[in-house]
């Protein structure tokens, strides 16, 4: 399972801090397995059920909010030099388990939908996924852009990292609201 993760995850080999890497990987086991999906499941779960028949899977929106995150990131790294401190090792794990909880937060119907499980209705995702990647590890940066990447984290302050986070989630799923 762990090398299918890799290649449905790429970005996650850009993470130089080996455990880091392995409590990214072993979160998204952790949440396969307590959400009764398999890997290949990643491509057909919707990235959100706010969007009627959402055209994206949640494996295409993990990797596009991690990816706009980095994009960012290293373009404001290029133009602003050492002023601009960011830890692209947290960024990436945040980028790729900021919905994690979601492997909880949907269940497929049994006409083949999917729906709110019951523990989506009492936990939304950003709580669901602290808690699985806190089981596997992950450290309190991490931590803090999975609660906080949604509107949960609107009334605190987010890192550096959780707010690119946050704006590239966001930047992925508004323009499919409005279209």
């Amino acid at each position: 399972m762990l090398d299918k993760l890799r290649t449905y995850f790429p970005l996650v080999e850009d993470i130089k801090e080996e455990n880091l890497r392995r409590a990214v990987l072993e979160t998204f086991v952790e949440g396969l397995e307590k959400g009764g999906w398999i890997p290949e499941d990643l491509k057909k779960i919707p990235a959100t059920l706010l969007i009627p028949n959402c055209p994206f899977s949640f494996l295409e929106h993990t990797n596009a909010v991690t990816a706009c995150a980095l994009a960012m990131a290293r373009e404001m790294k290029k133009i602003y030099g050492d002023r601009f401190l960011v830890d692209f090792d947290i960024l990436i794990a945040g980028g790729l388990l900021h919905d994690v909880g979601k492997l909880l937060e949907i269940e497929r119907t049994p006409e083949g939908g999917f729906r709110r499980s019951r523990s989506g209705r009492l936990l939304r995702h950003p709580l669901s996924g602290l808690a699985l990647a806190a089981l596997r590890g992950a450290p309190d940066t991490v931590l803090h852009i999975i609660a906080c990447h949604s509107r949960e984290g609107d009334a605190g302050k987010r890192t550096t990292e959780g707010i690119l986070i946050h704006h590239a989630d966001f930047s992925n799923f508004d323009p499919f609201l409005s279209s």
